[in-house]
C-alpha cells in the first residue's frame, strides 16, 4: 500500500490547480487600509513590459523637426540605422517622425488619434543634466543604471535607490480597494507569471495563464475535492495554516474566473501566430486580458490593472532581426487588443502602455547590436489617450551632446517614470494627496501629470 504523506498530496493537488488555471499569489486581498479610495466607472491599465530593453532609437525616429534632421540620426546609428524610406511616417505638429517598419498597426492607432508616443522617458531620483551626471553623484543617481535585473526592479517599484517589495501597480491596487469590495477575483493579474509591479501591502496579482479557455478549469475530482477538505482543515500551524489560506483563494478565484468564462467569448480575431508560424505570446496574453476585462461585471470589478511580458529585447547581436519580429509582435497584437476593447464597449476606460527597463546606445557595439543604455521612448494606447501627438521632450541625438551620458548615446531621461506612472494613476483614480505614497520622489518633479490621458 501508498502511502502518502500530506506534502505529497499538496505537491499534486497545486499541480492539479495549476494546470488548470489560476494560482493567486494572494495576500490579504478583502482588507481595506487606512488610505482606500474608491473611484466611479470602470477603468483599467495594461503594462506591456519590454524585457531586455528595447531600442527606441530604432522604434521613434525623427525624420524632419525643428531641432534636427534625418541626417543626424544617420550619423548616430552607422550601421544600426533603418533606411529613411522603410520608416512610418507620424506627425507631431509641424515635425515628422517615422515609426520602424514593422509598426504599421501602431501607426494606424496613432493617427487615428488612439496612441500617442512618451519621448525620453526612464529612471530618475530627480531631474539631472549632463554636468549632474558627470559628478557621478549616488545621491542624485539611480542605483546600477544600466543592470537589467535592477532598472526592471526599479521601473517597477519606482524606488530608484533601494530595494522596493511592492510595485507602484499593486500599490494604487491597494489605494483603490475599496472601488472591488465584494469581488470575486482580484484587481491585478499577470499574464506573465509573478509580477513585482503588481504586488501590493494588501493586494497580491493572481497569475492567470494565456491561452484557450481549457486553460482556465479546475478539475472537478476526488482530488479537488479532498484539496478543499485539506485546506480548511485548521492544524493549528500558523505558516501551514497561511499556506493552505492562500492556495485555497487561489482555487476560488480559479473557480471564480472559469465559471466568468464559461460563457463569454471574443469576435475579435488575435494573431496568436506570426506570418513564419511562430506564436505570437503577447496576443495570447492580451487576448486572455480582454476576455477577463469581459466579465468584469460577473466578477464584481470596476478597477482592473493588468501585467503582460515580451521578452527578448537585449539585442547585443542581431538586432535589426530580432527586434523587427518582436515589434511585429507587438503592433499585431496591441492593435487587436484595441479591437477588442472597442468590441466590449471599453476603448474609452482601458489604457495600454508600454515599459522598459532602458533604452539602447545610439552607436552599434561591433557585434550587430547595441548595449545598455537609458532614457528610451514609450506607447500609450486607448481611445481616452489624447492621441496623435507626442508628450515629453524628443532628445537632440548628438553623440556627446547634452543629453548623452556616455557619449556613446545613452540618453538622460527628460521624462521620470514617476512622472508616467503618476499620469496613469491620477487617471485611474487616485488622489493627488495620495501620490507619494505611490511614488516617494514625486515631490522631486514639477510636473505631475504629463497630460496624456483626458
Amino acid at each position: 500500500m501508498l502511502i502518502r504523506t500530506r506534502r505529497d498530496f499538496m505537491r499534486d493537488a497545486i499541480r492539479t490547480v495549476s494546470a488548470a488555471g489560476v494560482l493567486g499569489a494572494l495576500g490579504k486581498f478583502g482588507e481595506i487600509n487606512a488610505f482606500a479610495q474608491s473611484g466611479s466607472g470602470y477603468q483599467a491599465l495594461v503594462c506591456i513590459f519590454l524585457t531586455g530593453g528595447n531600442d527606441g532609437h530604432n522604434t521613434v525616429i525623427p525624420i524632419q523637426t525643428a531641432q534636427q534632421g534625418f541626417s543626424l540620426y544617420q550619423n548616430a546609428r552607422a550601421g544600426m540605422g533603418l533606411a529613411q524610406g522603410s520608416l512610418l511616417p507620424i506627425h507631431n505638429g509641424n515635425d515628422v517622425y517615422g515609426l520602424h517598419p514593422s509598426l504599421p498597426e501602431i501607426q494606424s492607432l496613432y493617427n487615428s488619434g488612439h496612441a500617442a508616443v512618451l519621448a525620453n522617458v526612464g529612471m530618475l531620483v530627480k531631474p539631472i543634466t549632463r554636468t549632474d551626471y558627470d559628478t557621478n553623484n549616488s545621491s542624485i543617481l539611480p542605483n546600477a543604471l544600466f543592470s537589467h535585473s535592477d532598472q526592471q526592479s526599479q521601473w517597477q517599484t519606482s524606488i530608484p535607490t533601494g530595494l522596493g517589495s511592492t510595485g507602484w501597480g499593486g500599490r494604487m491596487a491597494d489605494l483603490l480597494q475599496g472601488s472591488n469590495a465584494g469581488a470575486t477575483f482580484p484587481s491585478t493579474a499577470s499574464m506573465s507569471g509573478s509580477s513585482l509591479f503588481l504586488t501590493g501591502q494588501q493586494t497580491f496579482a493572481a497569475n492567470v495563464p494565456g491561452g484557450s479557455a481549457t486553460l482556465l478549469n479546475t478539475v472537478n475530482s476526488a482530488r479537488a475535492a479532498g484539496l478543499q477538505q485539506l485546506l480548511t482543515f485548521n492544524n493549528g500551524l500558523q505558516l501551514v495554516q497561511a499556506a493552505d489560506d492562500t492556495l485555497g483563494r487561489g482555487v476560488s478565484y480559479a473557480n471564480a474566473l472559469s465559471a466568468a468564462l464559461a460563457s463569454s467569448t471574443l469576435a475579435t480575431q488575435f494573431p496568436l501566430t506570426g506570418a513564419d508560424g511562430s506564436p505570437n505570446l503577447l496576443a495570447t496574453q492580451l487576448q486572455t486580458v480582454a476576455r477577463i476585462i469581459k466579465v468584469r461585471q460577473v466578477l464584481g470589478l470596476s478597477r482592473q490593472i493588468f501585467y503582460c511580458n515580451l521578452d527578448g529585447f537585449d539585442t547585443h547581436g542581431g538586432q535589426l532581426d530580432i527586434q523587427a519580429s518582436l515589434l511585429s509582435q507587438l503592433s499585431q497584437a496591441v492593435s487587436a487588443f484595441y479591437q477588442a476593447t472597442q468590441e466590449i464597449g471599453v476603448d474609452q476606460n482601458v489604457t495600454t502602455f508600454t515599459a522598459s527597463e532602458f533604452g539602447r546606445t545610439l552607436t552599434p557595439n561591433g557585434s550587430g547590436g547595441t548595449d545598455h543604455a537609458w532614457g528610451n521612448h514609450h506607447f500609450v494606447i486607448g481611445s481616452g489617450v489624447k492621441g496623435g501627438q507626442f508628450f515629453g521632450q524628443f532628445p537632440l541625438l548628438t553623440l556627446g551632446g547634452a543629453y548623452d551620458a556616455t557619449s556613446r548615446g545613452s540618453l538622460i531621461p527628460t521624462t521620470a517614470v514617476d512622472q508616467y506612472g503618476a499620469t496613469m494613476a491620477q487617471w485611474f483614480g487616485v488622489n493627488s494627496a495620495n501620490m507619494a505614497t505611490i511614488f516617494p520622489n514625486i515631490g522631486n518633479f514639477q510636473t505631475t501629470n504629463l497630460g496624456i490621458l483626458g
